[in-house]
């Protein structure tokens, strides 16, 4: 039986996106809040190496060119070999097709349906699948959602189905 070897360091980038929306009260539009991952890996008591850096705080869909490529740079800077980047659902897809070709990396971008601090929200569910693939899968860009992994490229969010999917 082969060992299994020790935890390497993984870097967190955040950029905003429903993870990490508040809701204020009836009144309001929700906004992007402080990124959730940290606390969520702590009462989660997770005993890896790891750093969380907030790159942005946006919702996905006001995201430009220039924050796609300053998580790009973010990603080539790390020495960090395992990446997870939370992000909206709405272009992550667009964002992983961004990140393609970093060499000897393994990409892992993570999003949820609902606020993380909403009660039934699918954030720790996605954000705990998301830690375990970073460090099992390989150099490559994957999104990690739904109980899933997809590979950049062969994707999609289904809007109506509230999932991503497959596409060849």
């Amino acid at each position: 039986m082969n060992p299994i070897p020790e935890p390497e360091f993984v870097q967190i980038f955040t950029t905003g996106g429903t993870i990490d929306k508040v809701y204020y009260d009836a009144g309001d539009d929700y906004t992007v809040g402080e990124p959730q991952i940290g606390r969520l890996l702590e009462e989660a008591r997770v005993n890896f190496p790891y750093a969380v850096e907030a790159l942005l705080q946006k919702d996905s869909l006001e995201m430009a060119e220039a924050d796609r490529e300053r998580i790009r740079a973010a990603v080539e800077a790390t020495p960090a070999r395992r990446v997870l980047i939370t992000h909206g659902t709405d272009t992550m897809v667009e964002t992983a097709r961004a990140l393609e070709g970093i060499p000897d990396k393994t990409i892992v971008l993570v999003g949820a349906m609902q606020p993380a601090r909403f009660l039934g929200s699918d954030a720790e569910f996605n954000i705990g699948y998301a830690t375990a693939a970073v460090q099992l899968l390989g150099p490559g860009v994957y999104i990690a959602m739904n109980g899933q992994v997809f590979r950049s490229g062969h994707v999609r969010k289904n809007r109506a189905k509230l999932r991503f999917e497959t596409v060849p």
